[in-house]
């Protein structure tokens, strides 16, 4: 999948050369927003229906991967399967933030990939393992399966009207 793949913002947000500034703030505002949250809305898509999978993440920290596991033996897995372009969604609800204006969102988009056994699988694993101890068990069974999403774009929105992109 290339960049072309995916819908963009107009010309003014796709061009990060123009005001490295301001990328450099908004990927500063992205990175701390997907520090921040555990978990995220992994959106998937089958036979022309959309689905959407709460899951524990973890991500490369040039926010170029995303790591994610599950069961191979359910939707989600056959969903990845049939079709790897997903999006994941980050939100600070959880937050308690008092004011909605306050709340900020990302959606990230990108292909998943599914890791075998090797140098990748286990350092994805491993990253999974750094954030959230609790899944030790699950990462190690057979009937786990271990993915990787290749970000192609972040879409950042603020005051749940203002809409950035950036692209690592």
């Amino acid at each position: 999948m290339t960049s072309g793949d995916e819908p963009v913002l107009d010309a003014r947000h796709g061009r990060q050369d123009r005001e490295p500034t301001l990328y450099k703030n908004l990927k500063r505002q992205i990175e701390k927003l997907l520090r921040s949250q555990p978990f995220c809305v992994l959106c998937t898509q089958g036979q022309g229906q959309p689905y959407g999978s709460l899951i524990a993440y973890a991500c490369s920290d040039d926010l170029r991967n995303f790591y994610f596991t599950t069961p191979k033996a359910t939707r989600k897995h056959r969903l990845l399967a049939e079709c790897g372009q997903v999006a994941l969604v980050i939100d600070s609800r959880s937050s308690g933030l008092k004011d909605m204006k306050q709340i900020s969102a990302v959606t990230v988009t990108g292909r998943a990939v599914p890791l075998e056994n090797g140098q990748e699988y286990e350092a994805g694993k491993a990253l999974l393992k750094e954030r959230h101890p609790y899944l030790q068990v699950f990462l190690e069974a057979e009937s786990t399966a271990l993915f990787r999403v290749d970000v192609i774009r972040y879409f950042h929105v603020t005051r749940f009207q203002e809409v950035s992109q950036w692209v690592p």
